[in-house]
């Protein structure tokens, strides 16, 4: 009940963001406090045409945190919209905000999110969109422009890198969004029937690569920029004891050159173990069964540490979601791990078909807790949102410590039936409606929103944290304006 009067104080509010202060609540193991949750009404409109005019869910309603990056050097931030609402049978075109935030200094509180600008992504004149390939191209295995973003990054020179999970693929776009180049999937990872690629269907029709719905879901770019990381969302489809990928807590990391936009390695990372999720859980009438493992347990967003350590979220579907807009069933993990690659193995040549053990000589990625986020909400008396999606290394505060920011997707609180028919879900806390979408919530109930939430990391966490690297602008050195003064240089001698 405390859950559902605190989502009710939320929603209550006026279209203003509302803002929810916690008292620090200090995590022993990993020096973190929790700061505060910034509540963004899911009505809230993006900078794309018709913004204020007659748009709607898949025309201009903001899309939220399918990732988030901050760029170190602008102090600005870009949340991710994903293949837009509908689970991609209805067009919209993909797109990355970009907005500002207030960070306190000393709590890393933050507030007043602004949106300043909406980017759409391009290709010759075309807009990418969130439509499957089959409905988008009329063909399964034509990948095309249909686009279903999940993981962002900034290259040195000012380039996107996007992530996306029908192919999955990673695409680098101009600043503008416009693309300027195609990363080449490892034939592995690639979806498959037989050697035919398919990018719609699931398990029993696919034989290889990403499982439906579970591709390349995080990104990130080591400092130095040379290097992407990016996760499959879960295990292979073609791996685990079932040959279906969902008994697997095996998933992969694929390693990048972003020189050449090809892949250099493959890492294993290891998912908590259901038996572990399980025990949180009260009872066991709610326990996730042995074919949740790898399907409804997964990663959500990387983030890079430095060269070799990385933060990855992980959580379960379950929460306060369109699918469950009162929060009814309970959660077992929403969860920040660090992880270290050095001394994994690279399996880019190694099959985990039939199995959920590693083959003998194979080390995965090593893995520590960072941050339990449900244990923060439930102590703050908050709801716990089903995804989970975005995270991100913000401004450096007073004391040395950071800010790490985490974000929510709301799937635009929109679900289908199985028609594909469109429903805005609205709720107050206790019960919850389907309507029409756009059509307006009934009185006393909103739409879902998206949520940002602060955290403060001590130096003892992120002390080794790089921030990414960045091309000097033209004319200057290291960033420092060059100035030559001819009394600097030596004079030549009249015959050099």
């Amino acid at each position: 009940m405390m859950q559902a009067k605190h989502l009710i104080s939320w929603l209550g509010c006026s279209f203003a963001i509302s803002v929810v202060n916690i008292i620090a609540n200090s995590q022993a193991a990993t020096a973190l406090s929790f700061a505060n949750t910034l509540s963004i009404p899911a009505d809230t409109t993006d900078l794309s045409p018709l913004n204020g005019g007659s748009g709607g869910a898949n025309v201009n309603r903001f899309g939220f945190f399918s990732d988030i990056y901050y760029d170190h050097y602008q102090n600005v931030y870009y949340g991710l919209s994903d293949r837009g609402p509908g689970g991609g049978v209805i067009s919209y075109n993909t797109r990355v905000q970009k907005f500002s935030l207030d960070v306190d200094s000393n709590t890393g509180a933050i507030a007043n999110f602004n949106v300043l600008e909406t980017i759409l992504f391009t290709k010759n004149g075309q807009y990418f969109n969130g439509l499957n390939p089959q409905l988008l191209n009329g063909d399964k295995g034509i990948l095309g422009l249909s686009f279903d973003p999940e993981g962002f990054a900034i290259a040195p020179n000012g380039n996107f890198y996007v992530s996306d999970e029908y192919g999955p693929s990673v695409y680098e776009f101009s600043p503008t969004g416009s693309f300027i180049r195609a990363f080449q999937t490892p034939d592995n990872i690639l979806s498959k029937v037989g050697s035919t690629p398919n990018y719609v269907d699931g398990r029993g029709t696919i034989t290889t690569g990403r499982q439906d719905n579970r591709g390349f879901e995080g990104l990130t770019l080591t400092p130095d920029g040379k290097k992407l990381l990016v996760m499959l969302q879960d295990p292979l489809v073609n791996e685990g004891s079932s040959n279906d990928g969902r008994r697997s807590n095996n998933l992969r990391i694929v390693e990048f050159d972003t020189a050449t936009g090809t892949s250099t390695a493959q890492y294993i990372y290891g998912l908590e173990s259901i038996a572990d999720i399980n025990s949180r859980i009260p009872g066991t009438a709610n326990d996730f069964g042995a074919t949740s493992q790898g399907r409804n347990i997964g990663i959500s967003a990387i983030t890079a540490i430095n060269e070799n350590e990385f933060l990855v979220l992980e959580r379960d579907n379950r929460g306060v979601g369109v699918d469950d807009p009162t929060g009814s069933n309970p959660v077992g993990s929403k969860r920040v791990y660090k992880i270290n690659l050095t001394g994994a193995t690279n399996v880019s040549g190694i099959s985990l078909a039939g199995t959920n053990t590693l083959p003998t000589g194979v080390t995965a990625v090593s893995k520590t807790l960072f941050a339990d986020i449900a244990s923060f909400l439930k102590g703050n008396g908050q709801i716990i949102p089903e995804k989970f999606e975005g995270l991100a290394i913000g401004p450096k505060l007073s004391d040395g410590s950071y800010a790490i920011i985490l974000g929510t997707d709301n799937d635009y609180s929109v679900t289908q039936s199985g028609s594909g028919t469109q429903f805005d879900v609205c709720t107050d806390g206790t019960t919850s409606t389907q309507v029409p979408i756009d059509s307006g919530c009934p009185t006393g109930q909103k739409l879902l929103p998206g949520y940002l939430y602060s955290l403060k990391a001590s130096s003892t966490e992120i002390g080794r944290f790089v921030p990414a690297e960045k091309v000097p602008e033209p004319g200057t050195l290291g960033g420092l304006a060059l100035i030559v003064l001819s009394g600097f240089l030596p004079k030549r001698k009249k015959n050099d």
